[in-house]
């Protein structure tokens, strides 16, 4: 089996430390591991399968050699780096949104659209962390019974903004608990103009403000979602909070299939068999999907399947998956090991 020269761009990032762990038990046979970072983190110790690998600076020519990086260390990073990788042979598989949107860049989560990695040009993105749940879910759905429209209310866990917006969150909660003033620096946006503190909050704007009243967090989620399912005319709508919560995204699901007559239990049918699915629906049980059983997961998990009571068409559910793992780390290494798998690499 042939092995692979592999490089971690953002090593020390949240995500970065979710490929290393990760990258320690998946199917792809690694010769070299290249841990890369900032100069400020150049000379760091991390640890992979037992061996202390020292953190190099990334620069054009660290990528000789390289047969897959991966990249997790903001887009400008991305845009400044990308061609140096791909020039010396790279795939890079991206997990910021620098190139999502790209005509020529494959959007892809393996199990719902891996047929788009063989128009790969050596770049592939990976989705957004809230989409990637939503799509694995509503996928296997638009396959067995069609699909029209989804709205799409979120619950977003803090580590989606970084590890210094959850070192934030656990300071404002001990200031509260306290009795003191917590004090906000970096949600909702970093680059906005107000700040609002995350703990015991919740806090309707994820990302910059657009004109038309959305956020970008929420047209990401509207246009990657059209763009992976290959659905130009699928009618979808997104409200993204954050709320105080360390990791696992949740989700809200309203969705409209196409054919009549069609059962909740004919979906839990129809997820229970899905790939990256798990299915945990019984009222009778208090059983559903929460972030304290998903977090440190690769699966997505849905429950809370019911008909809508006016429009028989129309269905609900709740998703919540690990944004760190499935939704950015495990769903890029999917990514390297189906194209390892179709012989693309």
């Amino acid at each position: 089996m042939k092995k692979y020269n592999v490089a971690i761009v953002g090593v020390t990032g949240a995500v970065g430390e979710k490929l290393l762990r990760l990258l320690e038990n998946a199917a792809i046979e690694i010769n070299e591991l290249h841990v890369l970072a900032s100069a400020r983190s150049k000379g760091k110790k991390v640890l992979f399968r037992g061996e202390e690998l020292t953190v190099a600076e990334t620069t054009e020519s660290a990528f000789a050699g390289i047969d897959i990086a991966f990249f997790s260390a903001g887009g400008a990073i991305t845009k400044k780096f990308h061609r140096a990788a791909r020039n010396a042979g790279a795939i890079v598989i991206d997990n910021t949104s620098a190139f999502r949107m790209d005509a020529e860049t494959p959007l892809v989560v393996p199990e719902v659209n891996p047929e788009a990695l063989r128009n790969h040009t050596r770049l592939i993105a990976n989705p957004n962390c809230s989409t990637i749940q939503m799509v694995a879910a509503l996928k296997p759905i638009e396959a067995a019974f069609g699909l029209s429209r989804v709205i799409v209310s979120t619950y977003q866990a803090v580590s989606g903004a970084g590890l210094h917006a959850l070192e934030e969150l656990e300071n404002q909660t001990k200031a509260v608990l306290s009795g003191e003033e917590p004090i906000a620096t970096i949600l909702p946006s970093g680059g906005d103009k107000k700040h609002y503190p995350i703990a015991f909050n919740a806090i309707p704007q994820i990302d910059l403000f657009s004109e038309d009243g959305y956020t970008f967090e929420e047209w990401k989620m509207m246009n990657e979602t059209k763009k992976i399912m290959g659905r130009p005319d699928l009618k979808i709508a997104a409200t993204c909070v954050r709320i105080p919560v360390m990791s696992g995204h949740s989700e809200s699901l309203y969705l409209e299939v196409d054919q009549e007559d069609v059962t909740a239990d004919a979906i839990r049918k129809v997820l229970s068999q899905a790939p990256g699915i798990v299915l945990q629906d019984d009222p009778s049980t208090q059983t559903y999907p929460m972030v304290t059983t998903a977090v440190n997961q690769k699966e997505t998990y849905v429950g809370r399947v019911r008909r809508d009571v006016d429009n028989p068409k129309g269905f609900h559910m709740w998703v919540v998956s690990d944004n760190l793992i499935k939704g950015a780390a495990w769903n890029s290494i999917q990514i390297a090991e189906k194209m390892i798998e179709m012989g693309l690499v």
